[in-house]
């Protein structure tokens, strides 16, 4: 019977933002493009484009064969899993796009493969190219060369495709498809090659990893975050009231979230997409104690900058024989206020490392609220004060730093780092407000979620990057055993 490739793909410029999808039906053998579609589709967010992207894709490889044998390839973990039934679907927006998804051919027709986003630049393309006719107030047309292509009928497409087994068995049909192009095939013939160098001059805006920085402390949607972290091991961070800087974040031991896109390409010929490879782990140290810490005073970057205290000093030299025992950190990276370059010496010390200064990773400021306690602040600023609390645009008096600012900063610090440090397991050595903002946006969780997060001082958080996009994080909060 009939096998199609069909590879999917959906972005947001915004997520929720102007937003397209693509997709492609391919011959496995040759790597032919049998059909082709895209569309722009509103506002939206990233994952309804990409199950747009797919259903689109399945009902082309159905017009071309009903009775094909098709495997889906998409860079998209969430989708991928969620439509193969290892993910529960939870988020009401996602629920209907998989079921009808479910219903374009019999579920035994069709496999789900991930790919790295590198293997996925046609449909890519396709997304992008919907997305700016969309700009311009038109829908996608397809260039001349992918009309002929899509002008393919089911016949054609029948003959290009190789036979294998009794109609419905899916599972065959898929690993002649993975074998076709482990063995060379999927080596594109002239109008493929075309197509793809076309996929490998795409702007790359379609489906980034973390939408639009300057949107991020915006996103407030009601996300499943199950869904959004996968199905990694989520520890849920106690409710608390509104935090001071001191009153702090989370912690953990060691963990997988979200990477760069940052997956090695499989070698030429070898056709298939590899295992997403080492992610880039992040483990988040907030400093040890200072003399304010105890206190629960607001201590920011607009401060006093103080020393660690002496309970601080031995929490950092705790901490430095925790993670030497572990034995995996390569690389030590402090924020440049004092609290946290002394504990990040403490730990370069003692694991033979050196330690570099990373100005993103700062505490925000405060304003004239640095060295105040919450109830102080409160006494004194209760209309500003009560801002910041209801919106993360809002800043602290004085001309503080707001939440979404500070997110703005810190998310492109950790892009640039996720880019640097690519598969290696790197200590970041920072404050309450940047690591919480770094977990916050691993789990896909809105702005307040911030005031639900508690911090201790010396405490770890790790969050892996892997190169599909998706975070899983594991939090250790107690670090009683360290004073």
């Amino acid at each position: 019977m009939p096998q199609f490739v069909v590879e999917a793909d959906g972005g947001s410029r915004g997520n929720p933002g102007p937003a397209g999808y693509g997709s492609v039906v391919l011959d496995p053998v040759t790597g032919e493009t049998l059909a082709e579609r895209a569309e722009y589709i509103g506002v939206a967010t990233n994952n309804v484009a990409e199950y747009k992207g797919l259903i689109a894709g399945l009902k082309a490889a159905r017009e071309l064969d009903p009775d094909a044998v098709v495997l889906v390839r998409m860079d998209s973990k969430l989708v991928v899993e969620q439509m193969s039934g290892r993910w529960k679907i939870k988020h009401p927006d996602m629920k209907p796009l998989a079921a009808e998804a479910a219903k374009v051919m019999p579920r035994a027709q069709v496999t789900y493969e991930w790919i790295p986003r590198e293997k996925n630049k046609h449909a890519d393309r396709l997304a992008n190219e919907a997305m700016d006719a969309g700009k311009r107030g038109k829908q996608w047309e397809p260039s001349n060369s992918s009309a002929a292509l899509a002008a393919l009928d089911a016949s054609a497409a029948r003959t290009l495709a190789t036979p294998q087994g009794p109609p419905g068995d899916a599972a065959k049909g898929a690993a002649a498809v993975r074998a076709a192009l482990a063995s060379g095939g999927g080596t594109r013939t002239r109008a493929g090659a075309a197509a793809g160098a076309r996929a490998g001059s795409a702007p790359a805006g379609a489906d980034t990893l973390f939408g639009d920085p300057a949107d991020l402390a915006d996103v407030v949607g009601p996300a499943d975050l199950a869904d959004l972290a996968g199905p990694a091991d989520l520890a849920a961070a106690p409710a608390s009231g509104p935090d001071t800087a001191a009153a702090a974040v989370p912690a953990t031991g060691a963990s997988g979230v979200a990477s760069t896109g940052t997956a090695p390409a499989p070698a030429a010929g070898q056709g298939w997409g590899p295992d997403m490879g080492p992610p880039a782990t992040f483990v988040l140290l907030r400093h040890g104690e200072t003399a304010l810490t105890p206190q629960k005073r607001f201590s920011g970057s607009g401060g006093s900058d103080p020393e660690l205290s002496a309970a601080g000093r031995r929490q950092a030299a705790a901490v430095a024989e925790s993670l030497a025992a572990r034995g995996t950190i390569e690389t030590v990276i402090s924020s440049p206020l004092r609290r946290c370059r002394e504990t990040a010496q403490a730990v370069a010390d003692r694991l033979g490392l050196t330690v570099t200064v990373e100005e993103g990773l700062r505490e925000v400021d405060f304003g004239a609220w640095e060295g105040l306690t919450f109830a102080e602040a409160r006494e004194r600023y209760p209309e500003d004060l009560q801002a910041w609390l209801d919106s993360p645009k809002a800043a602290p008096t004085g001309g503080g730093e707001s939440f979404a600012s500070a997110t703005r900063r810190i998310s492109a610090t950790r892009d640039r780092l996720l880019a640097e440090h690519a598969g290696r397991t790197v200590l970041l050595v920072s404050h309450v407000t940047p690591v919480k903002i770094l977990v916050r946006l691993a789990l896909g969780a809105p702005p307040e979620a911030l005031f639900r997060m508690e911090l201790s001082a010396a405490s770890l958080s790790a969050v892996a990057y892997y190169a599909d996009g998706n975070a899983s994080v594991r939090l250790l909060n107690d670090t009683s055993h360290l004073r």
